[in-house]
């Protein structure tokens, strides 16, 4: 993980004696942490006192502790630096959950601090009091109650280590508002080691020299990459070694930008949503070579259907994903970026594979990316939600960092936004939590400051944390909202349309706000863009104002579905590529 300005900092506090609060913050401070999202509150006022003492921190004030955590998620997925929360107790705690359960979900590295009632009430149903430890410990990678001051810096010291070793994954140290006010001499520990955690870094050199072996004689080999490759920072290397083998590549929805789109060796993304190259591809191939990808449901559909004429070759920094969906031919634990150097290094002493070798599998590609999945009515009288994302990818020249939600507008996104670069695409893959986008891209714009930052939202999903709006005015977040506003929330509707025979059961939103008021009311810029002819100059307008927060209010086609589509159920040989085309799913989930 990158830090900035860690490297430099003296510790000057160190040996002091200082109070449990002053310590979090040093702490903090020495750990070279930039930024802390929070909200305060009883528990936690000797922190904020410390905070308000010292000039080393800089903390942002969320207006929902939900919206903290996705706005240390945010950061973090930008920027690779941990992002951290800072909230208090009882409601404060049981705020962020969700967005640590969203952080957990994708192995997204955060450390979140909470407040917790003074060491003799715990337990008393004290007011603001929550057991947060039990509480998270199923969607945490570790979480500690602290009790002696003495261990504050350790355990924060310890929070950073597992947080950003390993697989991911958020941290969270419970801290009762006594031990942040008694003292004690302040040392940060300069490393950290638990017997009972090292994780392994470097791959088995035998099992990499097989899955190479098996990749070079493959007729119809797929690179399959996901989110850990981006996690690790492994981009360069996997761009190489893809190009070394000349094998097609697909990316999972949190691997977009792993791989960039526009090399001719990319399929696109593959799964429920994918392409209809990249999951034919993934049928028909003989070798599945994954990286840090782990074989989730939306990606596999129907197991029993998933690539049945495949060998798979699985690299993964977690061995409890190895094999814990699709059983592994060669297993290869290890950090994604040390083991794809690995395999540039072993290959030297194999032999190049040849172009003839795969060329048949290529002209089957071909065929099949003829099939051209991603068209639409581009001559609608509507605002077709696809060409404002294949326009909004223009104007930025494809290297805007982009945020969504969760539903249709967020599949659009991944399907028509071109990522070509790591750390650009920025969603909740996993939990799949409406309310995500918008505090993500207040994170996002403050690891990122001169970078665009777009949020790509629905009017169902902006609701969830749209008071966050008012904390991008007073920091004066330049953030462009793109809400592809359909009057519904849009992909439960699309399933209720297929498979409910059209009984849209509580999905049509009867009371969207007036959003160009609203976003006006609260300080920004609002714009209402109702016919196609308008998409293009609008969203110029919006990005010329480089200091102000945007909010793009655009009515799009109401009955406009998400294709391709593999129907919950089928297999990737049973896409459905066009509405015209029949839905048959199998067992609805």
């Amino acid at each position: 993980m990158l830090r900035s300005h860690n490297e430099r900092l003296l510790n000057k506090r160190s040996g002091v004696e200082l109070s449990g609060a002053e310590i979090v913050v040093q702490s903090l401070v020495d750990e070279g942490v930039e930024f802390v999202f929070g909200y305060p509150g009883g528990a936690t006022l000797h922190i904020y006192d410390a905070i308000f003492k010292h000039d080393g921190i800089n903390h942002i004030l969320t207006r929902h502790e939900q919206g903290a955590a996705h706005a240390a998620d945010g950061y973090t997925r930008s920027t690779g630096n941990t992002g951290v929360v800072l909230v208090t107790s009882g409601p404060g705690a049981t705020n962020v959950v969700t967005g640590i359960a969203t952080a957990h979900m994708d192995s997204i590295p955060m450390v979140i601090i909470t407040g917790q009632v003074m060491t003799q009430l715990i337990g008393n149903d004290a007011f603001q009091e929550a057991d947060i430890v039990g509480i998270t410990r199923p969607c945490v990678k570790h979480n500690m109650l602290i009790k002696d001051v003495k261990n504050i810096a350790s355990a924060i010291k310890k929070a950073f280590h597992i947080a950003e070793t390993g697989r991911p994954g958020p941290v969270l140290v419970d801290i009762p508002k006594d031990i942040t006010a008694e003292k004690t001499q302040y040392v940060y520990p300069k490393s950290v080691s638990m017997r009972s955690y090292q994780p392994r870094v470097k791959g088995n050199d035998r099992q990499i020299k097989r899955g190479l072996e098996m990749l070079l004689a493959a007729e119809r080999p797929v690179i399959y990459t996901g989110g850990g490759a981006v996690l690790a920072d492994a981009h360069k290397e996997l761009t190489e070694f893809a190009r070394y083998i000349g094998a097609p590549v697909t990316n999972t929805l949190m691997g977009l930008g792993a791989y960039p789109a526009s090399d001719k060796q990319f399929l696109g993304m593959l799964g429920m949503h994918g392409t209809y190259e990249a999951n034919m591809a993934m049928y028909e191939a003989d070798l599945i070579f994954a990286v840090g990808a782990r074989f989730d449901d939306r990606v596999t559909g129907d197991l029993t259907k998933f690539s049945p004429r495949a060998r798979f070759v699985q690299i993964d920094i977690d061995p409890a994903s190895i094999s814990k969906n699709v059983k592994t031919d060669v297993p290869i634990v290890g950090d994604v970026k040390v083991v794809l150097l690995q395999c540039l290094e072993a290959l030297k002493n194999l032999e190049k594979p040849e172009a003839e070798r795969t060329s048949k599998w290529w002209q089957q590609i071909a065929q099949w990316r003829g099939e051209n999945c991603l068209k639409f009515d581009s001559t609608s009288q509507f605002i077709k939600p696809q060409q404002v994302i294949k326009s909004l990818c223009e104007i930025t020249g494809g290297d805007a960092i982009v945020t969504s939600d969760v539903g249709q507008h967020q599949m659009w996104a991944a399907q028509y936004y071109d990522f070509d670069k790591p750390r650009r695409w920025i969603n909740s893959g996993g939990l799949g939590t409406m309310g995500f986008g918008l505090p993500a891209a207040m994170g996002a714009q403050f690891g990122n400051p001169d970078a665009q930052v777009a949020c790509v939202t629905g009017d169902g999903s902006i609701l969830m944390c749209i008071q966050e709006l008012a904390t991008c005015l007073q920091y004066k977040l330049p953030i462009k909202i793109i809400c592809l506003n359909n009057r519904y929330l849009g992909m439960v509707r699309q399933w209720q349309e297929f498979f409910y025979e059209q009984r849209y059961s509580h999905t049509y939103m009867d009371s969207v706000p007036d959003f160009v008021a609203l976003s006006e009311s609260f300080g920004h810029v609002g714009m209402r863009i109702e016919n196609p002819g308008d998409v293009d100059g609008a969203l110029k307008e919006a990005f010329d104002l480089k200091d102000r927060l945007v909010f793009m209010d655009i009515v799009t086609d109401q009955g406009e579905n998400v294709f391709p589509m593999i129907p919950a159920g089928a297999g990737h040989s049973e896409m459905v590529l066009r509405p015209e085309e029949n839905l048959k799913p199998g067992e609805l989930s």
